[in-house]
């Protein structure tokens, strides 16, 4: 559940880009996060059960992909937080 815009950020196309990265940001670190727990998950199942090719391949796979979404939502969303308090700091 989002928080209301207010009515100057609606109305500013930058806030509103912003908003927009911001919420891809978000569902890129859960998807990542979520996919990195999914590669511990098969890892201690494979631990356990036995290691085969097919579990190690799941494993990496994950862990890539999670890799690859988790990198530059990490940085684009502190670059959204920073420009917030910029924003904030400057009063606009």
């Amino acid at each position: 559940m989002s928080a209301p815009e207010s009515p100057r950020s609606s109305s500013d196309p930058v806030r509103a880009r912003r908003a927009m990265i911001a919420l891809w940001t978000k569902r890129a670190n859960r998807l990542g996060y979520l996919l990195f727990a999914a590669a511990i998950a098969l890892f201690v199942v494979a631990f356990i059960v036995d290691f085969n090719d097919t579990m190690v391949t799941f494993i990496t796979i994950c862990m890539v992909i999670g890799s690859i979404l988790l990198a530059p939502a990490i940085v684009l969303g502190y670059a959204v937080k920073a420009a917030e308090k910029d924003d904030v700091a400057q009063g606009l």
